[in-house]
């Protein structure tokens, strides 16, 4: 079925196009986690501090949160094929720079630009699918586009680790570039503009343009101070450090100076007034809480596994892998569901509960876990996440004017980003703190006239540690080191449950608001062809 698109070149097939601009999207949110696994590769080799190296994975995070709201004001000033292209090119170009790079600070610069690149790249592609594709196609298509968002940051640990153990960092760069070339080669032959933006560009050409140079400067404010403050909270002490006091101070200040200044501005570059569709304000924050579980259970569980049950970096991307099949698999399943008459609603209703479930079943997780019990509770919540994020970007667009398109793509984007961006932050702080806690309650009756702790310490000391002089005293410090270190690794396992806990918590909770949402039906669902 070959279906007619204002936004395709006449005879060129929509899903041409929208596999032309997933190429790119792909690498881009790759490029958000791949780098994670290389970070001890890089400073090494440029002889920086593990700390230093870490401003690698945030200024990137940083360029990309401020051009994302930025999408659909660039795409209405020089045209929404152009502009994506400007991004892919900028994206390729810097990914060959950062692979070149011979110092920290060079490396750095060249990931902001990288970071700038890729944060048009998301929204011009959703408004581009939802320009090409008809109601009842729409959900395929962000099936399509789902695959890219939430399969890449799942495999972007696993493939850098690969990358960088058998061959360099410098090639987790490198292998955007011919992606890219063949991206702009196919964007520049299938895609152009639709009807309306051309008709929009074409009335105001020749009008004085002024650029809101305010809303600008706040929403860079705004979200590169939050970004820095997610990245290096934890690293820090949070308010303890008057660092990032001041940084929150001014994400505060950014944030509050845009609300205001844009609902007030006649022409703004980020469109607030979105929100007042109940469906698209409602989808917002559904996508915020569901992607800060996605990528916070998506950073942690390799860090744990790794941690906790000595797998190398290899075997827990493979343990991880079967997740993102699952989600492959779901997302064309529920895409065909939306095209026949179902609400969305009710998709997303089913997705929160897999996901919440299967938050608490990993919440049960121990130390004696097989690979097969890790993989099972992972698959159901990633299957879970396909039964969301289909239906949350079909459903987000339906009520909206057509020519707000990009607009809403780009806050819609940026809130699915801040929302990862939170998830991460909110499990790396609670697995610190909770670990000290945990620790502090395990070992408050650690000592030598407890009968458990003796027979525990006699234990250890006939088998554990009997190679070492002295052991068969079960009050031997080889034995209590034994005891102690098992005391850490069941705090620190207590404490990633924990954060398992607060998802399953956080995912039940925002199911209510799944019922702000207008019935959410294909329009032209019953047009069979």
């Amino acid at each position: 079925m070959n279906v007619r698109s204002p936004t395709a070149v006449a005879g060129a097939n929509p899903w041409v196009v929208a596999l032309t601009v997933t190429l790119a999207t792909f690498m881009e949110v790759l490029d958000t986690s791949i780098a994670n696994v290389a970070l001890p590769h890089i400073a090494g080799s440029l002889a920086a501090g593990r700390s230093q190296s870490t401003w690698v994975l945030t200024s990137y995070l940083m360029a990309n949160a401020i051009v994302l709201p930025l999408s659909g004001w660039f795409s209405h000033l020089i045209g929404r094929k152009r502009f994506y292209m400007i991004c892919v090119a900028l994206f390729t170009i810097s990914s060959a720079l950062c692979g070149m790079a011979h110092s920290l600070g060079e490396l750095i610069f060249f990931r902001l630009l990288q970071g700038a690149g890729g944060g048009g790249l998301q929204p011009s592609e959703q408004g581009i699918l939802v320009d090409t594709f008809p109601e009842r196609q729409r959900g395929m298509a962000m099936a399509v586009y789902g695959v890219a968002v939430v399969v890449a940051p799942i495999l972007g640990p696993t493939l850098g680790g690969w990358i960088t153990d058998n061959y360099t960092w410098r090639w987790i760069f490198y292998i955007n570039i011919p992606v890219g070339l063949v991206s702009l080669l196919l964007t520049s032959l299938v895609v152009r503009d639709p009807p309306y933006m051309v008709e929009e560009r074409a009335r105001s050409h020749g009008q004085i343009f002024r650029i809101d140079y305010i809303g600008l400067g706040l929403i860079a404010l705004a979200l590169g101070s939050l970004e820095v403050v997610y990245a290096k909270g934890q690293e820090l002490d949070w308010f303890g450090s008057r660092f990032i006091v001041t940084f929150m101070a001014l994400a505060a200040l950014g944030l509050v100076g845009v609300v205001v200044w844009e609902l007030r501005h006649p022409h703004p570059i980020l469109n607030l007034r979105l929100l007042k569709d109940r469906t698209f304000m409602a989808c917002g924050v559904l996508v915020y809480f569901v992607f800060a579980v996605l990528y916070g259970s998506t950073a942690m569980l390799p860090q744990m596994l790794q941690e906790l049950f000595r797998y190398d970096a290899t075997r827990a991307g493979l343990v991880m892998s079967p997740a993102a099949i699952c989600t492959m698999a779901t997302m064309p399943i529920v895409g065909f569901m939306l095209g026949h008459k179902s609400d969305a609603r009710w998709l997303i209703v089913f997705g929160l509960a897999c996901v919440a479930g299967a938050s608490y079943w990993q919440a049960h997780l121990n130390l004696e876990a097989s690979p097969y019990t890790i993989i099972l509770p992972r698959c159901a919540q990633m299957i879970g996440v396909g039964f969301l994020f289909v239906p949350l970007n079909a459903a987000a667009y339906m009520y909206l004017p057509k020519n707000q398109t990009t607009n809403a793509s780009g806050l819609f984007n940026l809130l699915r980003n801040e929302g990862g961006s939170f998830g991460i932050a909110l499990g790396t702080t609670m697995i610190e703190r909770r670990s000290q806690f945990h620790q502090f309650r395990l070992v408050e009756n650690i000592h030598s006239a407890n009968p458990r702790v003796s027979a525990a310490l006699g234990a250890l000391s006939g088998g554990a540690v009997d190679s070492v002089a002295g052991a068969a005293d079960p009050t031997s410090k080889p034995a209590f080191a034994v005891l102690y270190r098992l005391i850490i690794e069941q705090a620190r396992m207590m404490s990633y449950l924990d954060v398992l806990w607060l998802f399953a918590v956080f995912t039940a909770l925002i199911v209510p608001l799944v019922f702000l949402m207008r019935r959410s039906v294909a329009r032209d669902a019953l047009v069979i062809h």
